[in-house]
C-alpha cells in the first residue's frame, strides 16, 4: 500500500511547499488544525476492521486524575482547582498489536508524511518510540465512555478520526488556560472551566479527519459518548528526539502492561 492509497493527495498535497507553509499559519495561529476527510474512506475501512479483529486485547481502564494529571497537592484543599479529579476511561489496543501491512502503520512511517508533521509543528525531526507499544494507538471509547478535563504532558498530538460515535464524542478545549513553561497554572480559569461557567471550543471530527492539536496549555476534554457506536480514534505519537521510551509505570498505567 502506497501513500496514494491511503491519503487524498488530490486535496491535501502535502509535499508542496507552499501547502505545508498554510497548514503550519493555521496550526501556529490557533493551537488547531483539521483536515477533513484527509485519509480515504478505503483506508480508514480497512483500519477501523483491523481494530475490530483485536478488540479481545483492548485493555480497558477507568480512573479519576487531576486536570495536571499529577498527583493532589496535600498543601491545598481538595476542592482547589489543582486537586478537583475528573474520570476518563477507554480502551486501548497498542502498537504492538497493529499489523505490519495495515494502512496506520505505513501512514505512521511514510517519510512525506512525517516531513509534511515537520514543517506544520515547526520540529527538524520526529521519531517513532523506542519501546513496542507507544507509537500507534487505537482507542475505543464505549457508550458513557469518556476522557476527563485534562492538559497534555507533551507540546502536540496528532489523531486520526477512524469511527466518530453518533452521538457525543467531540473534542471540547479552552485555548490558552496556562503557561507551563512559565510555571502559571490558570487555577482560577480552571476551576470556572471544572464548574462549567467557560464557554468552550469543539471538533466533532468525522471519519478520515486528521486533526493537530496542542494540549499543553489548552484544557481539553473529550466529551462522554453517548450513543451505541463506539467511537475509534488513532493516535499517531512521534518524539522530536530518537531512542525515547514511555517509562514502565506509565506503559502500565495506559496499556496494562510493559510490553
Amino acid at each position: 500500500m502506497q501513500l496514494a492509497d491511503i491519503v487524498d493527495l488530490a486535496t491535501y498535497p502535502i509535499s508542496d511547499p507552499k501547502f505545508r507553509a498554510k497548514c503550519k499559519a493555521e496550526f501556529d495561529a490557533t493551537g488547531v488544525l483539521a483536515l477533513p476527510d484527509f485519509v480515504q474512506s478505503g483506508a480508514i475501512k480497512a483500519i477501523r476492521d483491523e481494530g475490530f479483529a483485536n478488540e479481545d486485547k483492548v485493555f480497558a481502564k477507568t480512573e479519576q486524575h487531576t486536570v495536571y494529571l499529577s498527583a493532589p497537592d496535600p498543601d491545598l484543599p481538595a476542592d482547589h482547582p489543582r486537586n478537583r479529579l475528573v474520570t476518563s476511561s477507554k480502551g486501548c489496543i497498542t502498537d504492538d498489536l497493529m499489523p505490519a501491512d495495515s494502512a496506520l502503520r505505513t501512514l505512521y512511517n511514510d517519510t512525506t508524511f512525517r516531513a509534511f508533521l515537520c514543517d506544520v509543528l515547526g520540529e527538524n525531526a520526529l521519531y517513532e518510540y523506542a519501546d513496542p507499544l507507544s507509537s500507534i494507538n487505537l482507542h475505543f471509547a464505549k457508550t458513557g465512555q469518556e476522557l476527563g478535563w485534562h492538559f497534555d504532558n507533551s507540546s502536540f498530538a496528532i489523531t486520526l478520526m477512524v469511527q466518530p460515535p453518533e452521538q457525543g464524542g467531540q473534542l471540547e478545549y479552552v485555548s490558552n488556560v496556562r503557561d507551563a513553561d512559565a510555571g502559571e497554572m490558570g487555577f482560577d480559569a480552571v476551576g470556572d472551566i471544572l464548574d462549567g461557567k467557560t464557554p468552550v471550543q469543539e471538533i466533532k471530527a468525522k471519519a478520515g479527519e486528521l486533526v493537530f492539536f496542542r494540549g499543553r496549555n489548552s484544557i481539553h476534554r473529550v466529551a462522554p459518548n453517548q450513543g451505541a457506536r463506539t467511537r475509534i480514534l488513532a493516535v499517531l505519537a512521534y518524539n522530536t528526539e530518537p531512542g525515547i521510551s514511555l517509562s514502565e509505570q506509565a506503559r502500565m498505567t495506559f496499556y496494562g502492561r510493559t510490553g
